[in-house]
């Protein structure tokens, strides 16, 4: 039986095709961030032959459901299920995007000292481990104990994935499951692979730890690269990528790219050599913006007395996004925090449609999505086949720009 992991024998496929005459690819990972972004994914990654990674975050995937009320077992079934719904037989793989001590919310909002942040973790990747997730990502480059504005020294950083790494490899060796793919690394400044001197020392601290843990055989498929995308930019940098590419391809890595939401030139990603991109919060925008269109078709139909009672869909989303407080991390110098109302019209949209990934599965926004959808129904509207396809559309747009499209039938 092959034991090499399903991710690194699709990625090294990929460099195979590539050496034949094939273009470069880059594998697109999917954030799942509610379940209408799942459907969307497999039909699009159905359509397009091609497959489908998904990075799901500790926020959104754990053992207490996440936002999406999901734990990890509970993920893996809903994948198996959509699959098959969709007669779906190329890769799909299950992956932790960010699992590090403080990368969950609550970690950070209630002050979990060190130690129960790291256990907590470790039980995520246990939970994952037995669920059938084939990637992990491990990311301790957040360090809630330091003194504010002290950033974590990258010996700490590999010397806690270096630990993180062994627990999973002991912990799934014991329970007799096959091997698993690995990530490390971050994209942001607080995680010290922001430049290429830290970028090196840790792979070559990282390397000499694994190794005198006996963890050789676990070196990670992907590296997350700082190539030029965050929250609030959209221009991904390919001289940065090609030369952290070059850099990590002698370990025998991939770079992977984070914040991928929008870029302006997504077709530049496998001409760069990246191996992988997240995509997330674009899809919950795509959702938002298809419920808002069709709640605007409701209230059309209310007028004209085809419809009995409004849904509220958007003051519904916007009342659960403000009680949530989620949208406070993102608030910017100049505005309030305590305050919703004063900042400007147009950065309440953004924050709600960003922030609406959290709340998705609120009761009341289920409630509202249902009587939405069935006001539709009514006058012979699919409205959940236009969000799903909403969706599916900025999906298809990566699956072009990485040249995945009939890769499933050369695998």
């Amino acid at each position: 039986m092959n034991q090499t992991p399903k991710l690194r024998r699709l990625l090294d496929r990929m460099q195979e095709l590539t050496a034949q005459g094939h273009k470069p690819m880059t594998l697109l990972a999917v954030c799942p961030n509610s379940p209408a972004v799942i459907k969307a994914a497999f039909r699009a990654a159905k359509r397009n032959n091609a497959p489908i990674l998904f990075a799901a975050t500790l926020n959104q995937v754990d053992c207490d459901g996440g936002y999406t009320g999901m734990t990890q077992e509970d993920f893996v079934r809903v994948m198996k299920v959509e699959a098959k719904r969709n007669n779906y037989t190329g890769p799909f793989i299950a992956a932790i995007d960010h699992g590090g001590p403080w990368l969950k919310d609550i970690q950070t909002l209630e002050k979990w000292p060190y130690e129960k942040a790291m256990e907590a973790v470790k039980k995520s990747y246990e939970a994952a481990l037995l669920a059938g997730y084939e990637l992990i990502h491990v990311d301790p480059t957040v360090d809630r104990s330091l003194p504010e504005g002290e950033v974590i020294q990258i010996e700490v950083v590999a010397a806690r994935t270096i630990e993180l790494i062994t627990h999973i490899e002991r912990f799934r060796k014991s329970r007799g499951l096959p091997p698993i793919d690995y990530e490390v690394g971050t994209e942001e400044v607080h995680g010290g692979l922001a430049d290429m001197d830290v970028f090196n020392k840790f792979l070559k601290l990282l390397k000499a730890g694994l190794e005198e843990n006996g963890c050789s055989d676990a070196w990670p498929c992907f590296v997350v690269g700082k190539v030029g995308t965050d929250l609030h930019t959209t221009f991904f940098d390919p001289v940065v990528a090609r030369q952290l590419a070059s850099t990590v391809a002698e370990y025998g890595s991939f770079i992977k790219g984070h914040y991928t939401d929008d870029v302006e030139n997504p077709e530049e990603y496998p001409m760069s050599g990246m191996g992988g991109a997240n995509v997330g919060p674009e899809f919950t925008i795509a959702e938002f913006n298809a419920l808002e269109e069709l709640e605007s078709l409701e209230n059309k139909l209310y007028e004209e007395g085809a419809v009995a009672m409004h849904s509220r869909m958007n003051a519904i989303l916007r009342e659960l996004v403000v009680a949530s407080g989620r949208w406070k991390k993102w608030v910017r110098g100049n505005e309030s925090a305590d305050d919703f109302a004063s900042i400007t019209p147009e950065r309440q949209r953004w924050l709600i449609q960003t922030g609406a990934r959290y709340i998705w599965q609120k009761p009341e926004a289920v409630a509202a999505r249902q009587m939405l959808y069935s006001n539709l129904a009514l006058n012979g509207i699919d409205a959940e086949g236009i969000v799903l396809s909403t969706i599916e559309h900025a999906i298809d747009k990566y699956y072009v720009a990485y040249n995945l499209v009939d890769l499933n039938s050369l695998l």
